[in-house]
């Protein structure tokens, strides 16, 4: 006789269970399956960024090496914040009035030629600071111009509802260059000094290039919009009357050029830690780990419709992760505190670009994004001066802390002000 069938199970088992929400964790990929163009944009950014963030290290350690001073460190945020802001805003009405594909070729090239030169100042060992400020400002003028342009195809390649989850996976690319690109900058300079970081940085960028030249024709909506005073203008007239969209703005600024304390790390890895390049490299790369970390796991980010609220939140974790690093006194320590706030700042991107992204009509894509990426990075390079300064009269300590709290009320007072965007409800986009 056998035995009777056992009863059907009543729901999931655990072990399913756990593999769901496993699923329901991991990044969404499905941009990467949707579009061949852009799974070979996002490969060979993801390859370019590498060296690119490189040379974001060795620069800094170049000028520090040079006046032994983080106030000098911190005055490369202001001599590439000039070229940054005004070809940002260019570049993103020359994004809405050329051919994208072409304009990413030819800034991919001039980005290739930057790189060499500075590889070429570090071999003859330059020590004119003056020098090593122009060509950074030269990197920073080619980046605004290519990154309007870069931004604004993905909207073009996916459809609407994949727009956050490309967010997340642009921040994979980024965040993973933040975490391989310190810590091969301290081999790398280890090895064969800082112009040898300068030259991969160069070779990087041909993954880039290839994947540029293989982009399908990207016409332009409504035929284009002829690059001018005219074309800025609209622009900003479009800004003026979405208050969500300006609040996107405002609230990264308050983050990065209060709570943005890099421009410290070298002076702290070797004074605070008792380091040398390569804890400078793990300071650089902590934030980028927990970004990183954070959008690897980020499967979640695409069920949250309160983004304006989740913006708010992120920055105030930020800031107050920035107050615990600078009071930590152990290494370990202040890098975990570094990790969180990258996890903070990741989250405060993704809805930020997938606000812009929403809001923001085909045709005035590049001038926009141009307005994001003058206050992306351009935020940072400010923080850069802000810390230096107030390092140079008061302590590296006593900057990062500050500086942390500066953060947290400032993005209080902002959330106070601007109750529409922390209703804001991807449902029911309002910009």
């Amino acid at each position: 006789m056998t035995d009777p069938p056992l009863p059907a199970a009543e729901g999931p088992q655990p072990g399913a269970r756990w593999v769901t929400r496993a699923r329901g964790l991991a990044i969404d990929i499905a941009p990467l399956r949707t579009s061949a163009a852009y799974r070979r944009l996002w490969i060979g950014e993801s390859i370019s960024w590498m060296g690119s963030a490189m040379t974001l290290i060795a620069v800094p350690i170049q000028v520090y090496d040079i006046t032994r001073s983080s106030f000098y460190v911190g005055l490369i945020g202001l001599v590439t914040l000039v070229p940054l802001v005004g070809f940002g805003l260019v570049g993103g009405a020359i994004a809405d009035a050329v051919d994208r594909r072409r304009l990413l070729i030819t800034t991919q090239l001039l980005l290739v030629v930057s790189s060499v030169l500075l590889a070429l100042q570090a071999l003859a060992g330059n020590r004119n600071i003056w020098l090593l400020y122009a060509l950074a400002a030269l990197v920073s003028a080619v980046v605004a111009v290519d990154a309007p342009a870069r931004r604004s195809v993905a909207p073009l390649l996916l459809p609407r509802e994949q727009l956050a989850s490309a967010a997340a996976l642009g921040q994979v690319v980024f965040n993973l260059g933040m975490v391989l690109g310190p810590l091969l900058a301290g081999l790398v300079i280890g090895i064969g000094g800082v112009q040898l970081a300068y030259a991969v940085d160069a070779a990087s960028f041909i993954a880039s290039i290839l994947a540029a030249v293989a982009l399908p024709p990207l016409p332009l909506a409504g035929g284009g919009t002829r690059a001018g005073a005219a074309s800025l203008l609209e622009g900003f007239r479009f800004l003026r009357g979405r208050p969500t969209l300006l609040m996107t703005f405002v609230v990264d600024l308050i983050a990065m050029v209060f709570g943005m304390p890099r421009a410290l790390f070298p002076e702290l890895a070797r004074v605070k830690f008792g380091g040398g390049d390569r804890t400078i490299g793990l300071l650089y790369a902590a934030p980028a780990v927990g970004a990183m970390a954070g959008a690897l796991l980020g499967g979640w980010l695409g069920r949250v419709n309160r983004q304006g609220l989740a913006v708010v939140l992120a920055i105030a974790v930020w800031g107050g992760a920035v107050v615990g690093f600078g009071l930590s006194p152990w290494l370990w320590l202040g890098a975990l505190f570094l990790a969180t706030a990258g996890f903070a700042d990741m989250v405060s991107a993704v809805y930020r670009t997938a606000i812009l992204q929403v809001a923001t009509p085909p045709e005035l894509l590049g001038r926009l994004n141009g307005v994001f990426i003058v206050v992306v990075a351009g935020g940072p390079r400010l923080g850069d001066l802000e810390a230096g300064g107030v390092g140079r009269l008061f302590g590296p300590t006593v900057s990062v802390v500050s500086g942390g709290l500066a953060c947290i009320a400032g993005v209080t007072v902002a959330a106070a002000f601007g109750r529409r965007f922390l209703q804001y409800d991807a449902r029911r986009p309002q910009a």
